[in-house]
Parts: C-alpha cells; structure tokens; sequence
C-alpha cells in the first residue's frame, strides 16, 4: 500500500458541523464492521498513528478506536465515495470486535426475518468464501445429521483429499472443453472440498486471505 498522506482531506465534502461519515470495513473479507464520524483532527492523526480515531459527538473529542478496550482498529486504506462526503475505511480489527456490545460487528440485527434461529445470523455480511467458511467451522463444532460436510469431516482426510482429486479432475476436464459454465460450477466443488481440508487441520480461512494479500503486494518476478 502506498503512504497515504494527508493531502486528500481538502477534496473532502464535510458536513455543517466538519464532520464526515466513517465505514470501516474488514480488510480481509470485506465485512462490514461499523460507522462512526470523523473531522479533520481524527483523519490526520489516523494517518499519523496507523490507528484509526473518530470524533466523539456526545464527549465533543477524539476518540481513539480501543484504547481502553484494546480492540484497536489498524488502518490499511482510505478511500471517499464520488460525491467525497463518505470515507471508508479499510482495517485489521484488533481484539475481540468493533462493537461496544461485544459482536464482531455493529451490523448484527437482521430485518429480513428477526425470528431466524440462524446460529451464524450475527456474522456480517461477507465475501462468499468466507461465509461458507464459516458454514464449515460451524458444523465441525455442532454437527447436523445427514449432513456432507459432517462426513466429510468424520472421515478425515482419506474421504476428503480423495474429493480434491476427483474435484480437480473434472475441473480440469471442464478447462479443456472451455464449458464456462462447467468451469464455474467444478471451481465452486474444489474450493467448498479445499475449505473442509482447510477447516479439518484446524487451519483458518482469514490465513489464507492474509497468503493471498500479502501475494498481491509482493515484488513482481522478472
């Protein structure tokens, strides 16, 4: 990532009050975590620090994310929405969450069906993966009768890397006949049978989104 500097705050559209609006999302798997406010003072010493501060509109102060609590929030990125009067932040959380009520996020409530008994309901939105992901984990700790990936996982290893074989095959079968199609659906069975591999060694999915993004920042090979 680049060194971000300060230079960009004069392009930012501030509010009657100079404060601005402030996402900030998960730099791994894109989830949504919390919305708090911003002026000036915090953004230059979020940069400053590496930290992320916002404004306190009750205590009229900054605010620096997790002093006291230690779920400080690092920051990663910034970017602003075409009209610059959103910022979003892109951040590793720190600590147990970002919300004061213990969650991981701030968006937990769902208004689609509040009655869902859904043990994962809490979890913010995010990318595919590493919802399914969480799906995995979820049955390796409360396993559900009839359930393919419980077999998968009682089985172990010899039933598991058996389907990343045959998984591979076919989706190098569906390369070779340029299904698209085809192609779309095999990726999607070797990555869900790559991910119980993952999640059976007691290996966590955000390791391999920290491989892939330390990937992307890596010197280029000649």
């Amino acid at each position: 990532m680049q060194l971000l500097t300060p230079t960009f705050i004069d392009t930012l559209r501030f509010d009657e009050n100079e404060l601005i609006p402030a996402i900030a999302q998960d730099w791994l798997d894109g989830a949504i975590l919390m919305m708090a406010w911003m002026n000036r003072s915090s953004i230059e010493q979020t940069i400053k620090t590496g930290e992320v501060h916002y404004w306190s509109r009750s205590r009229q102060e900054l605010w620096h994310k997790g002093a006291t609590s230690g779920n400080i929030q690092i920051l990663k990125d910034i970017r602003y929405d075409c009209d610059a009067d959103v910022i979003l932040l892109t951040i590793e959380q720190k600590g147990s969450g970002a919300c004061h009520k213990g969650e991981r996020s701030c968006f937990y409530e769902q208004v689609s069906d509040p009655t869902q008994k859904n043990p994962l309901s809490k979890n913010p939105p995010a990318d595919a993966c590493s919802e399914l992901f969480e799906v995995i984990t979820h049955r390796k700790s409360s396993p559900v009768t009839n359930s393919y990936t419980n077999k998968l996982l009682t089985d172990g290893d010899n039933l598991i890397l058996k389907k990343i074989g045959e998984e591979s095959a076919e989706f190098i079968m569906a390369c070779k006949d340029d299904d698209k199609e085809s192609i779309a659906s095999e990726a999607a069975d070797l990555i869900f049978h790559l991910q119980v591999a993952i999640a059976s060694h007691n290996v966590n999915w955000r390791d391999v989104l920290r491989v892939l993004i330390k990937r992307k920042w890596a010197p280029r090979r000649n």
